[in-house]
């Protein structure tokens, strides 16, 4: 019984420190770029570097249109690099509005050690040097899955037109839990991104898409962080029979968004 005990506890230990240790590889798929990679896109594009704290460089994209009605400040997934995230911008810049992406540290031509807090900071440098280009009534925050953390908390630390979420989490600590329920993960976890508690300060109108078969981050995640919100300010905009990464398969998600682009006067 002894015996059985210590193997027990010798590999809870060992998948407790493999978690601790090794969690920026569990909740990060990078694809990192060459620094003399030229981006090659059949729309109007400038690339962006922005050089912040800790010696980060920040690599981004700034997609144009002419006589742009508004700006989007697009916060992206945990995986790939801009090189492939930036197919969305064309839901964007095909409804009149230009579009900012960047990558986080680690991914892309983007360097510097990787934090929350630093990512925090990343996504205020940026959208600092937004508000130098654009009005703020004019920008409007969108953060899709692991972004929709960020997006939250640049929504409320600022003041743009609007925030969009697409495929958000409660808190990225609820999230983990969900998926390791016998693990201490709110003492060894570095990247708790508390949502739900950001969202409380968010002044601008907020709509949520959330497809009905999302396995990855459950459509109750977006319910959840929703009740949170309240329907004065909140519109939650389910997307029948859409998973985590097909939203944008389904008309539905095209329509509800272009309208509320075409909305904004």
């Amino acid at each position: 019984m002894t015996s059985i005990l210590i193997i027990f506890l010798s590999v809870y230990v060992g998948i407790v420190s493999t978690i601790y240790f090794f969690q920026d590889r569990f909740f990060f798929r990078p694809e990192k770029l060459p620094a003399d990679f030229k981006f090659d896109y059949s729309q109007p594009f400038e690339e962006l570097f922005f050089k912040t704290e800790q010696g980060a460089l920040i690599n981004g994209l700034h997609f144009k249109v002419d006589h742009p009605k508004g700006v989007i400040f697009y916060l992206k997934g945990n995986s790939k690099s801009i090189k492939g995230w930036a197919k969305f911008s064309r839901d964007f810049t095909s409804n009149g509005y230009d579009l900012v992406m960047f990558d986080y540290r680690g991914f892309g031509k983007s360097i510097g050690k990787r934090t929350e807090q630093g990512m925090y900071h990343d996504a205020q440098y940026v959208y600092g040097w937004l508000k130098e280009k654009f009005a703020e009534k004019d920008i409007i925050v969108y953060g899709r899955s692991m972004g929709s953390g960020f997006a939250t908390r640049i929504a409320a630390d600022n003041k743009p037109r609007m925030l969009i979420l697409d495929s958000p989490y409660y808190s990225f600590l609820h999230l983990i839990q969900r998926y390791a329920p016998l693990i201490p993960i709110k003492k060894i976890l570095r990247y708790h991104i508390r949502s739900h508690h950001f969202i409380q300060n968010v002044d601008c109108p907020i709509y949520i898409f959330h497809g009905t078969n999302d396995w990855m981050i459950p459509f109750s995640a977006g319910l959840r962080l929703m009740r949170v919100v309240g329907g004065q300010q909140g519109t939650f905009i389910p997307i029948r029979g859409a998973g985590h990464n097909n939203l944008r398969n389904f008309p539905k998600y095209h329509e509800h968004l272009y309208y509320i682009l075409a909305c904004i006067t």
